[in-house]
């Protein structure tokens, strides 16, 4: 069964992430991760603009946080957000890294999505929206690999598609769709699609 949800984009994303993250019920089963390339020299609001269009609730993730189910979570800007299994109590939580940039950001879609297959492998969706730049394609590489399901939004559908590109490029991505697809997709995970 699908525990956690992981969204990446950047330049052209944040409609359709509003769309889709509005679409969600407000019992949804599993926890969601956003990393979205902010600027990194100032404050963000992105939780806050969230938080105003779904019914789930929306927080900036913190270091060593429990990762709860129903809940949206978004990466802090200058930081690397990652998951972390804590194997002597069977749970997951977040860190925070001040790790070099990869790909010339920080926040990474890629740093995320490794870390969270690793602990979640079969258990995760991972989406990649619009964006300008591949930040998210090695992550992808390793969810397909350990099991998880993969998903990128059609790039014709795509304000900048170089991201989603990036993406089908170097993975035998699970599915290539729009945007309501996408949706429909994200809320029948209980039938494990």
């Amino acid at each position: 069964m699908y525990k956690m949800l992981i969204i990446g984009f950047s330049a052209g994303g944040m409609p359709l992430l509003k769309r889709l993250l509005a679409a969600l019920p407000k019992e949804y089963p599993l926890a969601v991760a956003i990393v979205a390339h902010l600027p990194q020299d100032q404050e963000s609001n992105l939780a806050q603009l969230l938080d105003a269009v779904t019914a789930l609730p929306v927080t900036m993730a913190t270091d060593k946080e429990l990762i709860v189910e129903g809940h949206v979570y978004v990466a802090p800007p200058n930081y690397h957000l990652l998951v972390e299994q804590n194997r002597q109590f069977t749970f997951s939580s977040f860190a925070l890294s001040e790790d070099e940039p990869v790909k010339s950001v920080r926040p990474s879609i890629d740093v995320l999505l490794k870390s969270a297959a690793e602990v979640f492998e079969s258990d995760l969706i991972a989406v990649i929206l619009s964006g300008a730049n591949s930040d998210g394609a090695d992550g992808m590489v390793l969810v397909k690999q350990l099991g998880g399901l993969c998903m990128v939004l059609n790039p014709h559908d795509a304000e900048f598609s170089i991201m989603p590109n990036a993406v089908i490029k170097q993975v035998d991505v699970d599915y290539i769709v729009g945007i309501e697809d996408i949706i429909s997709l994200l809320i029948s995970v209980d039938e494990k699609l």
